[in-house]
């Protein structure tokens, strides 16, 4: 008979209390056969383990129990490329770095922003595209091409009780019955393993350039919206801001030939001069820039022990005054990313911030109809600056569906195994049962 793959986990970590260590271990199986077999003796003992797949993103989010870490980091195979159909099929395990030169050699890309942190010199720190799904985080590449869950048309995920399933296909049609992809996206690894994805990709356009404009706020804002209600089809349109950079917004133009980024340049500038705002061009290398300055990503990979992350989601008219509340004011050494069209995005800080200052601007988000989850915060910080007591915030508040997504997560997970700690849209998961 074979070994047993629970041999490979340190059995005193079956049943831990939550907890903010680091999860205890990673198991690696060799490929879907062997993780299936281990995810049915994990079912089978009603041990808790974690989903994973190259780990780069274990820390963001709510505290995990240390549990035993699944990575599918040997499950990374391309196992279908229609490039005539524009469609590609995977493995989950397979890094979003190495899935976009695969389709470079084609002229096509995954039309998604790189995830944050994520520093082209190192293929790891972009994770693994079942990783991307499972986070469900989308950039200001959503103008043009919408979210990571619209890019999705099939997926297989391995079950708690280690039985596998598809859902959707390999053809570009709708979904018929219930869209299984769409739940599993953004589920945090809480529901299911996500084992294999069929994702549309696109053509690189071969022509672009970026749009950097300059103004005050309610200027701004209003060329924003007068673009959003044009015809004109940016990639890209981001509000941006930084200590060292006033606040300003971003388009990005993507086409065919050159004569028609020019066309659409122009339009836009002439807008804005409409707006009394100034307007620079700048050249667009590639269809996926670096969502985060190099500067920043080093201050943040090598400081998150005093550095925030969190995820805004709120109406794009409401960035705006979300900007110059007296909530956002208050943030020193605060960078912000946002889709302007969207209304998703993040902000960071690499230095200490008080947590009373946070909270301050979730109410505020929560005031203006949005919703801010914290993925890093500080280790060992305090809660006030005047307390010595350290207590974590929580990364996200109970959502009003919270009954739903609890029965949801009982029917795919009826021995709470996946994940103990973590379940988007609850603040405090249900213990195990």
């Amino acid at each position: 008979m074979a070994p047993s793959f629970l041999a490979q986990i340190d059995p005193a970590i079956s049943s831990p209390p939550l907890t903010t260590a680091a999860p205890a271990q990673t198991v690696v199986p060799e490929n879907l056969t062997h993780l299936q077999e281990l995810v049915r003796e994990l079912h089978a003992s009603g041990s808790p383990w974690i989903p994973s797949g190259l780990g780069s993103r274990l820390a963001w989010g709510p505290a995990l129990s240390p549990s035993a870490v699944i990575s599918t980091r040997q499950c990374c195979q391309v196992i279908d490329h229609a490039a005539d159909d524009l469609t590609i099929t995977v493995q989950a395990g397979l890094p979003l770095i190495e899935l976009q030169a695969v389709l470079a050699e084609h002229n096509q890309w995954f039309p998604v922003d790189w995830p944050w942190g994520t520093e082209l010199s190192q293929p790891a720190s972009a994770g693994t595209v079942g990783g991307l799904v499972a986070r469900g985080l989308a950039g200001s590449l959503r103008q043009r091409h919408l979210g990571v869950r619209d890019q999705i048309i099939g997926i297989g995920l391995i079950r708690s009780d280690g039985v596998e399933a598809h859902a959707g296909g390999r053809v570009v049609k709708n979904v018929a019955g219930y869209d299984l992809m769409r739940l599993l996206c953004g589920s945090w690894g809480s529901l299911a393993l996500i084992s294999e994805l069929t994702l549309r990709v696109q053509p690189i356009r071969p022509a672009r350039a970026l749009l950097q404009l300059h103004g005050n706020l309610p200027q701004l804002e209003a060329w924003r919206a007068a673009v959003v209600a044009s015809t004109l089809t940016p990639e890209l349109l981001q509000w941006q801001s930084s200590p060292d950079q006033p606040l300003s917004l971003q388009v990005g133009i993507a086409s065919v030939s050159d004569a028609a980024v020019d066309d659409q340049l122009n339009r836009l500038e002439a807008l804005a001069g409409h707006h009394q705002l100034s307007a620079e061009r700048h050249p667009w290398e590639g269809p996926l820039p670096a969502a985060v300055p190099a500067k920043a990503i080093t201050s943040i990979t090598q400081a998150t022990n005093s550095a925030w992350l969190v995820r805004l989601s709120l109406p794009p008219t409401q960035i705006a005054p979300l900007l110059q509340s007296p909530e956002n004011q208050q943030l020193h050494d605060w960078h912000w990313h946002l889709a302007a069209g969207a209304g998703c995005g993040d902000g960071w800080s690499p230095t200490p911030l008080p947590a009373y200052q946070l909270e301050a601007l979730r109410r505020g988000v929560q005031s203006l109809g949005g919703q801010l989850t914290l993925l890093l915060q500080p280790a060992g910080r305090s809660s006030t600056a005047d307390t010595a007591s350290a207590t974590a915030l929580p990364a996200w508040l109970d959502a009003p569906s919270k009954p739903l997504i609890e029965a949801v997560k009982r029917q795919f997970d009826p021995r709470q195994q996946l994940c103990r700690g973590r379940l988007p849209g609850v603040a405090d998961p249900l213990s195990p049962g």
